[in-house]
């Protein structure tokens, strides 16, 4: 396998591990969400879980999906037109991560202190979901 096939098949690995980490988020999200039901937390509570979880898991794939448009660019011979489609993607994918962190946050990018990537939203939503089962859980 030459150089070039292996940087490409890194960039499909990219590709899966993007699509398979807005997948498994939903599969979170909508588990999380049941949970927050089961709990008795209500259906606002329960929508805001998912809704935040699963923007959370959109916007890591997300990332991981950039990165991958930027391998499969500068892996292949190089032309302004690709350079092109890949600025036009990277600019798509950039506008759209900043709407779903408006979204989640309620609040412009800019004006956060500080940065929070769709893992650390995933991770968040998971410990807070932890937190509040511990808290229902009677003990011994």
């Amino acid at each position: 396998m030459d150089t070039e096939q292996a940087f490409i098949t890194v960039a499909v690995v990219f590709e899966a591990a993007g699509a398979l980490a807005m997948i498994i988020g939903a599969v979170i999200a909508i588990v999380l969400g049941v949970r927050t039901l089961a709990r008795g937390d209500g259906g606002t509570s329960a929508f805001t879980t998912l809704r935040t979880t699963f923007g959370g898991a959109i916007l890591l794939g997300l990332e991981v999906l950039v990165a991958a448009d930027l391998l499969r660019t500068i892996t292949s011979k190089p032309s302004l037109e690709d350079a092109v489609i890949l600025g036009v993607i990277v600019l798509i994918r950039t506008i759209l991560s900043i709407s779903i962190q408006i979204e989640i946050e309620g609040v412009l990018p800019w004006r956060r202190a500080l940065l929070t990537s769709g893992a650390g939203v995933v991770a968040g939503e998971v410990a807070r979901d932890r937190r509040a089962s511990a808290a229902r859980t009677p003990r011994d």
